[in-house]
C-alpha cells in the first residue's frame, strides 16, 4: 500500500496562505482539533508547501503573529513510497503529520491515517498491544492549575497526561487539545525600557535625564487558572496489553482520540499513543 492510498488528498486539506496571521492557523486548530496546520504560498500559478505551523508554536511564541515566523520546516513524502516506508520516516523523524509533495502541494498524511489503514485492516500487523506500548507514563494531579499542567505537556514533551486522583488513581486524561480549546488570544501593552537617571548617577549628563518608557502592543495566550479536572475527559477509553494492535487502532479511531491508558488486572500499566502504532508495521516490516 502507497501513501497515495491513505492520505488526504489537498481538496480535502484546510491550509493557511502566506502571508497570514496566527489568528487564522489558531481558528483552524481550535475548530478541528488538528495539532497543526499546513502553510501553503501561490508562486507561479502553483501551490507551494512551505511549512506547518503546530499549536505548541502557537503557545509558546504568543508574542509573533505573522505565520512565515512560526510555521516550521518538515520533512515531506511523495505519494507513490510505501506505508511502511512513511511509518519509518515518521519513527525516526518524531513527525507524525507529513506533507505529500510531488512539485506541487498534494495533501497530508497523518499518524491518524496509517492507524486508520491498521484498523480496516489495510495494513496488515498481528502485534500485540504489549509489544509497543510504554510504561513511562505522564501523569498530572487533578487540582493543578490548567496553566502549569500546559508547561508540565510542554517540559515533558508529551501531548497528554493521565490525570490522578486525591488517591493516586487514574482520574481522567488531559490532552494538548483541551488546552488550546480554551486558550484564548488577549492584547495588551509591554515596556520595552525605561530609565530614569539621579543626580548622583555616573551616566547623567546636563542633569536628570528621562528617557521614558516606550510601550510596544503584545500578544499573549491565555489559559484559564481552573484546576485540570474541569477540563479533563473523565470517560477514558482504555486497553488491554493482550489486546492486537488493530483492535487498539480500531478504539483510537472510533474515539477519536491521539492515546489509550494500557490496563491489566484493574491497574494502570502503561500507555500507548497511535505513533506507537507505528512500531507493530517496522516490526512485520
Amino acid at each position: 500500500m502507497d501513501v497515495a492510498d491513505v492520505m488526504t488528498p489537498r481538496s480535502s486539506v484546510v491550509t493557511v496562505e502566506l502571508p497570514g496571521t496566527r489568528d487564522d492557523a489558531l481558528e483552524y486548530l481550535q475548530e478541528r482539533a488538528f495539532s497543526s496546520v499546513p502553510v501553503v504560498k501561490q508562486e507561479d500559478g502553483r501551490e507551494r508547501y512551505r511549512g506547518i505551523v503546530t499549536r505548541n508554536a502557537l503557545i509558546e511564541t504568543p508574542d509573533e503573529d505573522q505565520l512565515a515566523l512560526l510555521m516550521e520546516e518538515t520533512p515531506t513524502v511523495r505519494p507513490t513510497e510505501s506505508v511502511e516506508a512513511l511509518a519509518r520516516l515518521m519513527t525516526a523523524e518524531e513527525e507524525y503529520r507529513v506533507p505529500v509533495v510531488d512539485d506541487e502541494f498534494d495533501g497530508i498524511v497523518t499518524v491518524t491515517d496509517v492507524v486508520r489503514a491498521v484498523a480496516h485492516g489495510d495494513v496488515a500487523t498481528d502485534a500485540a498491544v504489549e509489544s509497543v506500548s510504554v510504561d513511562e507514563i505522564n501523569t498530572v494531579y487533578a487540582a493543578t492549575p490548567l496553566p502549569v499542567a500546559e508547561r508540565e505537556l510542554y517540559y515533558a514533551d508529551v501531548p497528554y497526561a493521565v490525570v490522578l486522583d486525591d488517591a493516586g488513581e487514574m482520574a481522567g486524561v488531559l490532552t494538548e487539545v483541551d488546552v488550546l480549546a480554551v486558550a484564548e488570544i488577549v492584547e495588551g501593552e509591554a515596556i520595552t525600557g525605561q530609565s530614569m537617571a539621579d543626580q548622583d548617577d555616573a551616566w547623567m549628563w546636563q542633569g536628570v535625564k528621562d528617557t521614558g518608557s516606550r510601550y510596544m502592543p503584545t500578544r499573549n495566550v491565555s489559559i484559564p487558572d481552573d484546576p485540570v479536572r474541569e477540563y479533563m475527559t473523565a470517560d477514558v477509553v482504555t486497553v488491554s496489553p493482550r489486546k492486537s494492535v488493530r483492535e487498539a487502532a480500531q478504539l483510537l479511531i472510533a474515539n477519536e482520540i491521539e492515546q489509550l491508558p494500557v490496563v491489566g488486572g484493574g491497574d494502570l500499566v502503561g500507555i500507548v499513543r497511535d505513533a506507537d502504532l507505528l512500531g507493530a508495521l517496522l516490526q512485520d516490516d
